[in-house]
């Protein structure tokens, strides 16, 4: 029984660790990348099925997510093994969207650094929708905190957790959730129904991931010179003032975390939302950004140590519970493949963007 555990859980968790690694040192191709790929074919499928009204969006969301949740186990069904664990790591490293994150945070820092304002708001769109033309240096540096906060969550540790928890269906189906919400998710006049399906799936698949994040941001925060309970005192306190249902729960925890004041006035084109301020430090400056990518760095790793531990957690009981195995064959043995969904190459591989 503990032979057929092992050998269940262990590609899976192989495979997370190695695919996040992966994530760290191969940078994601310039063209052909698996999420702006599936985001093309969203697309695509979005100006045939496009009706303003929730059902349509709700019929668009089921077209455009079951078939890559369905692709995902249909691999798994065919692979065990190491075989399982390199494909489960491709997969991994296409959902993952962490050192892309970073890039562009860091971008946007050496921009700000140059004292180049115009060249960090050129920048600023591959993290945020933010109007870049309304913001100066301190406005773009803490858009650029906040992006990264969020989207630490959205980009690596929701599609880690979710890999943990169902293995590449869970990993690429997150992952396309997730992309249909960056499309149609925002509030707009287009989406303002289409996209609520999208918006409110997100919400949901992100809701045990950012608060995962907000845990191990104030666990990581001595990384960064910060308290651990400081960090979690903010998180406590103003997690759920943000309007989102889970983004605030990471910018409060790295709000924390930095010693920084999050939040504000955001504007979105020619709509402006002025948001509850998060944390009780200064705002961020352009030293604050570095600081957010190292403790993003930590959480990405710890995330991924977690996800490894759901995963041999998972195998382990359906073993006990006397279900078959992952890695036992049946009439064909289970697998993995990659999928992914869009605002990769306008930004990291994440959802709504602060």
């Amino acid at each position: 029984m503990k032979n057929l555990d092992r050998e269940s859980a262990w590609p899976i968790a192989a495979g997370l660790l190695s695919g996040a690694a992966l994530d760290r040192v191969l940078p994601d191709p310039r063209r052909g990348h698996p999420v702006a790929l599936y985001g093309r074919t969203a697309a695509r499928l979005e100006q045939r099925v496009y009706e303003p009204s929730r059902a349509r969006g709700a019929a668009f969301v089921l077209l455009a997510v079951a078939p890559v949740v369905a692709g995902g186990a249909l691999a798994q069904a065919r692979t065990s093994g190491a075989g399982r664990a390199v494909l489960t790591g491709a997969a991994t490293w296409a959902v993952v969207g962490g050192a892309m994150l970073a890039r562009e945070a860091e971008g946007v820092a050496d921009a700000l650094e140059a004292g180049d304002v115009p060249g960090a708001r050129r920048r600023l769109p591959g993290l945020c929708g933010r109007d870049p033309e309304s913001l100066d240096g301190k406005g773009i540096a803490r858009a650029t905190a906040e992006s990264v906060a969020e989207n630490t969550a959205d980009a690596v540790v929701a599609p880690l957790l979710w890999g943990g928890l169902l293995g590449v269906p869970g990993l690429v189906g997150y992952r396309a959730a997730n992309t249909l919400d960056a499309m149609v998710g925002h509030p707009s006049a287009r989406y303002e129904r289409f996209g609520w399906a999208a918006a409110r799936l997100d919400d949901v698949a992100n809701w045990a991931p950012a608060r995962l994040t907000a845990a191990l941001a104030c666990a990581a925060a001595p990384v960064v010179g910060g308290s651990p309970s400081r960090a979690l005192r903010v998180r406590v306190r103003d997690g759920a003032r943000h309007p989102s249902p889970n983004a605030g729960h990471c910018e409060a925890a790295f709000a924390g975390a930095l010693d920084v004041r999050l939040g504000g006035r955001n504007v979105y084109g020619s709509r402006g939302e002025d948001r509850p301020e998060l944390g009780e430090g200064p705002h961020p400056g352009v030293v604050d950004i570095r600081r957010a990518v190292r403790l993003a760095r930590v959480v990405n790793a710890a995330a991924a140590g977690v996800a490894a531990a759901v995963a041999l957690a998972v195998g382990r009981s359906r073993t006990v519970g006397g279900a078959a195995p992952a890695g036992t064959p049946r009439s064909a043995p289970r697998g993995r493949c990659a999928g992914a969904a869009v605002r990769a190459l306008a930004g990291p591989r994440a959802g709504r963007v602060s």
